[in-house]
């Protein structure tokens, strides 16, 4: 793979090299590219593809977003749908894009948090019960 790194950055990437760019198998690139309608990487003879720098640059965003970020599909389906955008510059603001989030839910979540310690505690007294 020493040929993807003497590339430019504004050169075309196979899916192989991106994928490995990435640390993603390619079948992941593959259903990027049926879950996000921005991500369009040109086909060509035998359905090769050739991802452009822009279809690069929203590949990195998608995986930042998912494996770092811990976005869901749909979520970042939304933030991309809210002109979320595809340069990697961007990432560190998307951050952010959560957080008006949680204060709304903020009340919800510390009854949420009382109903779930009330379960586990309710969980460990059966379990102790059925203990031997």
């Amino acid at each position: 793979m020493a040929v993807s790194q003497a590339k430019s950055e504004h050169a075309f990437r196979t899916i192989g090299e991106l994928a490995g760019e990435l640390g993603v198998p390619q079948h992941i690139l593959r259903y990027w590219e049926t879950r996000f309608p921005q991500l369009k990487p040109l086909q060509r003879a035998g359905n090769r593809r050739y991802y452009r720098a822009e279809d690069a640059a929203l590949a990195r965003r998608i995986h930042h977003l998912l494996n770092v970020e811990g976005y869901t599909i749909r979520g970042v389906q939304q933030l991309l749908a809210r002109g979320g955008g595809g340069e990697d510059e961007i990432i560190p603001a998307t951050a952010a894009a959560p957080a008006p989030a949680e204060p709304a839910s903020a009340p919800a979540s510390g009854a949420s948090i009382e109903r779930l310690r009330a379960l586990r505690q309710s969980l460990a007294a059966a379990l102790d019960e059925d203990a031997f």
